[in-house]
């Protein structure tokens, strides 16, 4: 996601109480032109962040009211970190390690299911989405756009996904737990559509967490570094 101008997320914050506004209501509460409101009201609504509602009173021109899209309200609402924190040392707290085991299962599925999303999008066009290494690619783009950093790499002569850091380092800590490693596991299986496997970890003492996948139909391994 492209970063937010500072003048479009105030623009987003008046309209966060859920009110309908008009241009001549924003206009008032930013204290800028209507040509300025007008600007920014375009590029919001070309990103999807507000929609735009037509209000007709009686004879005369119809006037137009402005409010957050879901994807707006993500913008200009509570940062998350401490409650999904608080989920999560709740989850690999729970005594049963089946429930615990299956809820984990189910949030790193979800997980890649939203990044696989982006890949399809752009796959349904493309011949060779079912390449492994085309996959890599594609979702080291959409791990960049969600502010994950991450590189592709061939000098190999085999496709190497390279992430700097920990994508959830604030929910990882100093501990034996491996809780996380089956999450990012079973999360980049989903986003690939491949099984991927944890080969090397660095709770074992290995300098990173390096996980591999085979793409079907070749003798190809393709491997994805993780540096945590």
């Amino acid at each position: 996601m492209d970063s937010l101008r500072s003048v479009d997320r105030d623009l987003l914050l008046c309209l966060r109480g859920g009110d309908l506004k008009t241009i001549d209501d924003l206009m008032h509460e930013l204290e800028v032109t209507a040509t300025a409101v007008r600007q920014r009201v375009e590029r919001l609504l070309e990103r999807g962040l507000i929609e735009r509602q037509k209000h007709s009173a009686g004879r005369g021109r119809p006037t137009f009211r402005y409010l957050l899209t879901s994807q707006g309200y993500r913008h200009v609402g509570a940062d998350a970190t401490d409650l999904a924190e608080a989920m999560w040392v709740e989850i690999v707290s729970l005594p049963e390690s089946e429930v615990r085991d299956r809820l984990i299962g189910r949030v790193a599925q979800r997980l890649g299911r939203q990044f696989a999303g982006h890949l399809a999008g752009r796959a349904e066009t493309d011949p060779e989405h079912h390449d492994v290494a085309k996959r890599m690619r594609q979702l080291t783009s959409v791990l960049q756009q969600h502010e994950i950093p991450a590189a592709m790499d061939n000098e190999s002569g085999l496709p190497v996904l390279d992430i700097g850091s920990c994508p959830y380092p604030s929910l990882t800590d100093t501990s034996d737990d491996r809780s996380m490693c089956r999450l990012e596991e079973q999360m980049l299986s989903e986003a690939l559509g491949q099984p991927v496997h944890l080969s090397s970890c660095r709770l074992d003492g290995d300098h990173c967490c390096q996980f591999t996948t085979q793409d079907a139909g070749s003798d190809e391994v393709s491997v994805l570094h993780i540096c945590l």
